[in-house]
């Protein structure tokens, strides 16, 4: 296991390494690899397991029965998903959980926290951890919606920059996603986001490179 990615994700803060031995063994922790724009999870299935991503990145996607693609969010190395459907293991997936690259993702039986909770130091501290999550992963939801509310493509193209450049406290950044990603992120076609991006280069507004973003 990657000690140092542990140490460092939200999901075992304050956990000693002897609670978070026993929090994984305790809930089947188990790793599994996968390849760039393989299917984890499948939307109208349900899960008990939470994962967390040792290496690489997942999307999170809704699509519609026409074939439309909303990227919800982006879940990167040392980061959770599917933390909520594990923990109501009746409710099904409304989303896809799929590979942005190569990954690898440790998946624990998080439906399990409940029977393992007597005696268990690590499992209140999980709880907590989780609420920690949950409540971040709200405002990176409630962010998407600030970020889709403009009416212009413009508008959304830089309340998405405005809020990385404050998270990152730089004008000048790299963002997750590639022009497709961020297309269906803010809700847009691909060929007009593009030509939004050409007009605001032209106008001295940002300067941008495949993914990478300068604010002028």
């Amino acid at each position: 296991m990657n000690d140092e990615l542990f140490k460092k994700s939200i999901l075992f803060k304050d956990m000693t390494d002897v609670e978070r031995d026993e929090c994984l063994q305790a809930l089947g922790a188990h790793k599994k690899s996968y390849e760039k724009g393989e299917i984890i999870l499948h939307a109208g299935n349900s899960t008990d397991q939470m994962g967390l991503v040792l290496s690489g990145s997942v999307t999170i996607e809704s699509n519609d029965m026409f074939g439309n693609c909303t990227i919800l969010s982006h879940v990167g190395t040392g980061h959770v998903f599917a933390e909520t459907y594990a923990l109501l293991p009746d409710e099904v997936m409304s989303v896809n959980v799929l590979a942005n690259e190569n990954c690898l993702v440790l998946f624990m039986h998080i439906g399990k926290l409940i029977s393992s909770m007597q005696g268990a130091t690590w499992s209140l501290k999980l709880y907590r951890n989780i609420l920690m999550i949950s409540s971040q992963k709200n405002l990176v939801l409630s962010g998407r919606s600030f970020h889709t509310a403009p009416k212009s493509a413009r508008g959304r193209i830089l309340a998405y920059l405005n809020t990385v450049s404050l998270k990152k406290h730089s004008t000048e950044f790299d963002i997750p996603f590639n022009r497709q990603q961020l297309a269906d992120y803010l809700n847009l076609e691909r060929t007009n986001m593009s030509k939004e991006l050409t007009r605001m280069q032209r106008d001295g507004i940002i300067e941008c490179r495949k993914s990478h973003f300068k604010l002028l």
